[in-house]
């Protein structure tokens, strides 16, 4: 049984008067344990609607997405969501921050803050717990955002775009420390980018969208060991083939 199942989705948005937009045609994906995923393709291609789909944010109008073979049918702390935007609440400290989701929930005050601790340290931001989100940079303020989302202990982590207002520098740092939060947690990552380099650098496996209405192109799975090294030939023939048949999806669209 695969980890998450998305079967024939498709999303249609309907305007007042009557205009209708396909957003997704047809999407049917296995995603396995553990697995980390990216999805890239052009903008307006339907990736983040179908993450919000995933995350029970917004229905599909055809087809459904099923966890451990149960229906996704409204949101749930087992689907951690990252928006590029950070999301936090400017109002509440860093550990504040983290801890929102559990508050919700109703977890004791104590095992709230050993929550915290774990993914303070986890992130590299336990000196920074009392601080406020305007006091940390863009990159911090993203490490509290993933670290917020896992303190739910989802099975599956969602992130959209999450380094994508980010300098190149901190946002190829971003992705490192990422890559080491999956290694320690084992979860199951979805995240879409624009950037094919940032893809091939994480992922298991790329999917490939098409331009609007968004269907699967190609899926390759990146036969790269890690930890990866950008300027090798290897990594840039995986970059050169994504892009090869990305330019050739749009061009059969």
């Amino acid at each position: 049984m695969s980890k998450l199942s998305i079967d024939h989705v498709s999303k249609v948005f309907e305007k007042n008067h009557g205009e209708v937009t396909i957003a997704l045609d047809d999407i049917s994906l296995e995603i396995e344990d553990k697995e980390f995923v990216c999805f890239v393709g052009p903008s307006g291609c339907g990736k983040t609607t179908l993450l919000r789909i995933i995350a029970g944010l917004d229905t599909a109008t055809s087809g459904e997405v099923r966890l451990m073979d149960m229906p996704i049918r409204g949101p749930d702390p087992k689907r951690g969501m990252v928006f590029q935007e950070y999301s936090l609440f400017p109002w509440r400290t860093v550990q504040d921050n983290i801890t929102f989701g559990l508050e919700m929930r109703g977890v004791p005050k104590a095992d709230q803050k050993t929550t915290a601790d774990t993914y303070l340290n986890m992130v590299g931001l336990a000196q920074f717990r009392g601080a406020y989100p305007y006091e940390l940079s863009g990159g911090m303020r993203q490490r509290v955002a993933i670290a917020r989302a896992l303190a739910n202990e989802p099975d599956v982590l969602l992130m959209d775009e999450p380094f994508g207002a980010l300098d190149a520098q901190t946002r190829n740092a971003m992705q490192r420390e990422l890559l080491e939060i999956w290694e320690e947690t084992q979860k199951t990552i979805l995240f879409v980018t624009h950037s094919v380099d940032e893809a091939v650098f994480l992922a298991d496996l790329i999917v490939i969208l098409s331009p609007r209405p968004g269907r699967i192109c190609d899926i390759i799975r990146v036969d790269l060991a890690r930890p990866r090294e950008r300027t090798s030939p290897e990594f840039a023939g995986v970059r050169r083939y994504v892009l090869g048949l990305m330019n050739s999806c749009q061009l059969s669209q």
